[in-house]
C-alpha cells in the first residue's frame, strides 16, 4: 500500500509536468528620449531685500544665567599703631611654700 501511493504520487506529478508550458514572448523594446538642442537662457531675477536686524536680547536680573563674578576689591589700610601706654603694676608676690612631712596616696583595692 505504501508503494502504490508513492506511485500514484509520481505520474500524478509528471503528468502536471508535462502540460503546455505558455510561449516565451519578446522583450518590448525600451524606447529612449533624446534632448533637443537648449534654448536661450532666461533673465536675471531681481535681487532680494536685506532682511531686518533681530532685536538685542535683554540684560540685567532675572536672567536663568547669572553672570561670572566681579573681580576681588582692593587690601584695606594697616591700621594706625597704638600709642605707648604705662605699663601696669605688678601683681602681688605669692607666700613661700612650707616645708613638711611627705604625703603618700595609696589607690583604692578593687
Amino acid at each position: 500500500m505504501k508503494h502504490a501511493l508513492l506511485l500514484t504520487t509520481l505520474v500524478v506529478t509528471f503528468g502536471l509536468a508535462a502540460c503546455d508550458k505558455p510561449a516565451s514572448t519578446s522583450p518590448t523594446p525600451s524606447i529612449v528620449v533624446v534632448p533637443g538642442p537648449a534654448g536661450a537662457p532666461g533673465a536675471t531675477g531681481a535681487t532680494g531685500s536685506e532682511g531686518v536686524a533681530g532685536a538685542t536680547g535683554a540684560t540685567g536680573a532675572g536672567v536663568a544665567v547669572p553672570g561670572p563674578a566681579g573681580a576681588t576689591g582692593a587690601t584695606g589700610a594697616t591700621g594706625a599703631t597704638g600709642s605707648d601706654g604705662a605699663m601696669g603694676a605688678d601683681g602681688s608676690k605669692g607666700d613661700t611654700g612650707k616645708t613638711g612631712g611627705t604625703v603618700v596616696v595609696v589607690p583604692a583595692q578593687k
